[in-house]
């Protein structure tokens, strides 16, 4: 997998990270960029954290399913995106107080990196470099959700949705892609 496939599998990964960031950003009144940085910083970690331990329990099991890795990464990164497709639509975001609360930010970020564990197992199946994938990922996330606290301050919930459906479209792509370049059908 290429540098350019797994910027964009991270982008994908923190549409849900940056509709987090969004809300985050829409109640955020003081000590702004010190908290935008924190938030993000959250996201960032964890984000790629999970693909990482992902990526130690698919190890475990990845010879034994070689002949059918891309099925299984096709089949997660589908899940995975239709998903987040599916959660697009819901117009909710809890909007609390202008505090950092450190175990509801845990929480959310753990919640929101979720996906990202499970295309981490997909990782294992596919033979990648993790150190140099999840280290993409985590700054891909970082700075989208960064920009997503700043969005949510100028703008609101508006473009929550929309980047939960483009996440979710971008890796509904890249499991497509895996499978038909595993299949022999496309060679990048």
């Amino acid at each position: 997998m290429n540098l350019i496939s797994v910027f964009f599998i991270g982008v994908g990964l923190s549409m849900d990270a940056f509709a987090a960031a969004i809300c985050k950003g829409l109640s955020i009144r003081k000590k702004f960029l010190e908290k935008s940085f924190v938030i993000s910083l959250f996201f960032g970690v964890f984000q790629a954290l999970m693909p990482f331990v992902g990526y130690l329990l698919g190890s475990i099991f990845a010879e034994k399913l070689q002949r059918v890795d891309h099925w299984i990464a096709f089949v997660l990164l589908s899940i995975i995106g239709i998903n987040m497709i599916r959660e697009s639509r819901e117009k909710t975001c809890k909007i609390e107080e202008d505090k950092l609360d450190l175990k509801n930010l845990l929480m959310l970020a753990i919640a929101t990196s979720i996906d990202a564990l499970a295309v981490g197992v997909s990782f294992a199946f596919l033979n990648i470099k993790i150190s140099m994938t999840i280290f993409v990922i985590g700054l891909t996330t970082f700075i989208i959700s960064f920009f997503g606290v700043q969005i949510g301050k100028a703008f609101g919930i508006a473009l929550k949705d929309k980047a939960q459906v483009t996440g979710g479209l971008i890796l509904i792509f890249l499991g497509i892609k895996i499978l038909v370049e595993h299949l022999g059908l496309l060679t990048i």
